[in-house]
């Protein structure tokens, strides 16, 4: 596996990947470490698992610093990853025992009640997007419901992948219960089709997600799948127009606007759209672009060329349409994979920046003429991850979210993920949940007992 660090182009590692005799020794020991760990008492689940949150918050430097160099984004936005990580580590340790505490339910039976067992080891296929934060959503309340897991990593973080597997060693969990693979996307399915392995969740592409989707169907396995967006960030007229505009370019630009929950499609009503996109462009124009390392940098690197290559491809397809281009359009002249913040106006379904998920600092503009148009064109998307909705009615605005075709609204505020709250998508986005008290109960057996 070969790392290149994206602000300069250049290679800085390569990884050997693992081979079969490995795959099979930790398959092996995920299995033996299973039937320890699901029988471990809650509490000292919970005393390893703040254990790993002191681990990451007392080496978030050298983690962050990994990070920045393996897929380039900007160092303030890593070191918040990783204390984001120390935080599900500790709201899991706090709350999965009553998340999965035995429910009573009355019925003919003298006493019937609904137990959430382990299901076993459970595949991780995740991206590199967020390469720690995407890791620990799933681990955190996978080892805490007694589970234990199998990592394989995006080939461009190996670094990553590996140090999370140290977080976890580290913090005392025992030899088995956190084990990263260092694999090619194309032996996923035999790992998958192992009988050691009950379960997969993937964070990806479409393409991705229907590819393990359809070879852990036949192999009957449980999958939750959260994939690509192209969130719609609704502006309504009556919008508080300056708390729009700051949040907006914030949620373009997250993690160098690599996000499936960035907000990409801009919906503006049409009494403040001239203002939104003049005031919007400005913003873009404003961001300060650099070394990732630079705590006064912005906007960072895309994380490979070819996507980069990619975006601009659908920039350019999108400006042919009809679009017009508001500013940036390119790839910055300077060594690593630098695109110029962008903004695109009169979108339109159709158009490849309204259609498909665009991975980078590009804004998609669209005018609507009210409130219903604007709900209907957030929900003309194959996608449905997350949504934005700006107005200061908020009981108006909560009525809209009711119609909006996504796992998550977020009324007045910038779309993001919370350990306490359920987080996942439908339609082409994806499907089951992570976090929250939903996201525990995804990998176990929801088991009945009854008893006379």
């Amino acid at each position: 596996m070969r790392v290149i660090n994206p602000a300069t182009g250049r290679v800085v590692r390569e990884v050997p990947d693992h081979d079969e005799t490995y795959v099979r020794g930790a398959l092996q020991r995920a299995a033996r470490a299973f039937e320890d760990w699901r029988w471990t008492a809650f509490e000292d689940r919970a005393a390893r698992m703040r254990a790993a949150e002191g681990v990451l918050r007392d080496r978030k430097d050298r983690y962050a610093t990994l990070m920045v160099e393996e897929m380039g984004k900007t160092l303030p936005s890593a070191e918040a990853e990783v204390e984001k990580c120390a935080w599900v580590c500790e709201h899991y340790a706090e709350h999965a025992a009553a998340y999965l505490a035995p429910e009573a339910v009355p019925t003919d039976a003298s006493r019937s009640l609904v137990r959430f067992d382990p299901l076993g080891p459970v595949l991780a296929v995740m991206p590199w997007n967020f390469p720690f934060w995407q890791v620990f959503r799933f681990a955190a309340p996978a080892l805490m419901a007694g589970n234990v897991g199998l990592l394989k990593h995006a080939s461009n973080v190996p670094g990553c992948a590996l140090a999370i597997e140290e977080v976890f060693r580290d913090a005392g969990f025992p030899e088995g219960c956190f084990q990263t693979l260092l694999i090619p996307s194309s032996r996923v399915e035999a790992v998958l089709r192992d009988p050691v392995v009950r379960a997969v969740t993937l964070t990806g592409s479409d393409p991705a997600g229907r590819s393990v989707a359809a070879a852990a169907g036949r192999a009957l396995k449980k999958t939750v799948l959260e994939l690509g967006g192209s969130d719609p960030f609704v502006v309504l007229a009556d919008a508080d127009l300056d708390l729009a505009l700051t949040t907006a370019v914030t949620a373009r630009i997250l993690n160098n606007g690599q996000s499936c929950i960035a907000a990409k499609r801009f919906i503006v009503e049409e009494p403040v759209a001239d203002r939104f996109e003049a005031d919007f462009t400005r913003r873009m124009e404003a961001l300060r672009v650099g070394d990732p390392m630079d705590r006064a940098t912005d906007l960072g690197p895309l994380a490979r060329e070819d996507l980069l290559v990619e975006l601009h491809d659908q920039v350019t397809r999108t400006v042919a349409a009809g679009a017009r281009l508001l500013t940036g359009g390119r790839r910055l002249d300077r060594p690593g994979f630098f695109y110029a913040p962008t903004v695109l106006a009169g979108v339109e379904p159709g158009m490849a920046a309204h259609d498909e998920e665009t991975f980078g600092p590009v804004a998609a503009v669209c005018r609507v003429r009210d409130a219903d148009h604007a709900i209907a064109l957030a929900n003309r998307s194959a996608f449905g991850l997350g949504a934005a909705i700006f107005s200061r009615d908020t009981e108006r605005a909560l009525a809209l979210a009711e119609r909006v075709e996504a796992g998550s609204v977020f009324i007045n505020g910038l779309v993001k993920s919370d350990p306490r709250l359920p987080f996942g998508g439908l339609k082409a986005s994806g499907y089951g949940r992570e976090l929250g008290v939903f996201g525990i109960r995804e990998f176990v057996n929801v088991k009945t007992v009854w008893v006379r």
